[in-house]
C-alpha cells in the first residue's frame, strides 16, 4: 500500500461552491464576512470570525483569504479567492 496521494481525486473533486457573500469593509482595508447563501438558497449569519489567514483549501483546491467562521454552533471555513484581480468566496462541501 502506497502513501502516495493522487492528486487527480482532487481536480475531479466536487467540492468548491461559490457563494453570494454580504461582508463589511473597514477602512484598514480588512473584510469581514457577514452572511452567505448556500447553493439551496438558503441565507446563513456568520455568529463569528474565529480567525483569517492567508491559506489553502486542501479539500477543494485553490488559495486565498481563509476565514474560520461559526454559523449555528457549528465551525466551518470560507475562501475569498483572488483570481487575477476578481474575487470570488467559497466554501468546501462537506
Amino acid at each position: 500500500m502506497s502513501d502516495a496521494v493522487d492528486y487527480r481525486e482532487y481536480m475531479d473533486c466536487d467540492c468548491k461552491v461559490y457563494v453570494e457573500v454580504t461582508a463589511d469593509f473597514k477602512p484598514d482595508g480588512t473584510i469581514y464576512p457577514r452572511s452567505f447563501k448556500w447553493e439551496d438558497g438558503n441565507r446563513y449569519e456568520i455568529d463569528r470570525i474565529l480567525d483569517m489567514r492567508r491559506a489553502a483549501s486542501l479539500k477543494a483546491g485553490g488559495t486565498g483569504l481563509r476565514y474560520k467562521v461559526r454559523v449555528r454552533h457549528r465551525e466551518t471555513f470560507m475562501f475569498l479567492e483572488d483570481g487575477s484581480g476578481t474575487f470570488r468566496w467559497f466554501m468546501e462541501r462537506r
